[in-house]
């Protein structure tokens, strides 16, 4: 029996992966933080010995907007994963990918970022921590004959999103008609909606491949470009301010995923169309605060 443990998995990838998970495993169980702190060792032992899954997906992490680059908490969430990947293969795990990042990639230099030929060199808190974990969790695969995977992140966006990240904030602000300040907006980035990004995720921890693994459309798209598609979507296009927001000198002009491992390892392509996934994503806010759900701030 196949039993998939997500950790993280009521959050914003959380939960469309339990979705799609749900069909390619026998029992699926997504922790949040509501059945308890995994950054307490008790706790991450404890739900490794009751729940002995087979397969695990961890995806939590500190993850809260200008707060998550620098925080000392990235520290913890090392420690804490390093525990769990511990207890899992400890009680008979078989299979484990964890979430890393593109912020392990050094921004300095990249443009098209391959898992192997690109330098790891972060230039931050948050992207060593996660480079520290990648580098350890496949070391100990090797060691202990364990099956491991590392997911490289690129940019997500969809629904359930946090709020104040470029795609709600930019909604939110046009649909109560407020202007949207932003970047000039030419740098080039790699989006991918959340819901292709759960679709690669699952498919990747059924799969038997090792090592690192960018997730990612493998496509540059200018950031002015996915907010003039979420100016059209809302219809409010004069409201967009270009230029008005600096942007940090350390934001590289490109940076974008290599998918060749993505496409020909694992068969894998995303489905959505930027424009139809920005759409949807707009229809999403707009629902939620027609009926006073989720607030944008």
């Amino acid at each position: 029996m196949k039993r998939l443990l997500i950790t993280g998995g009521t959050g914003f990838i959380g939960q469309p992966c339990a979705r799609v998970a749900r069909s390619h495993f026998d029992t699926v169980d997504a922790v949040g933080r509501a059945l308890g702190n995994i950054l307490d060792p008790a706790t991450a032992v404890q739900l490794m010995e009751t729940l002995r899954p087979t397969h695990w997906l961890h995806l939590a992490w500190i993850a809260t907007p200008g707060v998550y680059w620098h925080s000392p908490e990235n520290h913890r969430w090392v420690e804490a994963s390093q525990r769990l990947l511990m207890a899992f293969a400890r009680c008979g795990g078989q299979r484990a990918v964890l979430a890393g990042s593109c912020a392990e990639y050094d921004w300095r230099s990249a443009t098209i970022c391959h898992e192997s030929q690109t330098p790891t060199r972060p230039q931050t808190t948050y992207g060593r921590c996660k480079w520290q974990l990648g580098q350890w969790a496949l070391a100990l695969g090797q060691a202990r004959g364990l099956s491991v995977a590392w997911a490289r992140l690129f940019w997500l966006y969809g629904p359930r999103e946090h709020p104040a990240r470029l795609v709600p904030s930019v909604t939110c602000a046009l649909l109560a008609g407020q202007p949207a300040a932003c970047s000039h907006g030419t740098q080039e980035r790699d989006f991918l909606h959340v819901h292709d990004a759960a679709e690669a995720l699952v498919r990747l921890v059924g799969s038997e491949l090792t090592g690192a693994i960018n997730i990612g459309s493998g496509q540059a798209v200018a950031i002015r470009t996915v907010i003039d598609k979420l100016a059209q979507a809302v219809g409010r296009p004069e409201l967009v301010r270009f230029g008005q927001r600096e942007t940090a000198t350390t934001e590289p002009p490109l940076l974008v995923a290599d998918v060749t491992r993505l496409r020909d390892e694992l068969g894998w392509q995303p489905r959505i169309h930027l424009v139809s996934g920005l759409q949807e994503t707009v229809a999403w806010w707009k629902h939620q605060l027609n009926r006073g759900g989720r607030k944008c701030a």
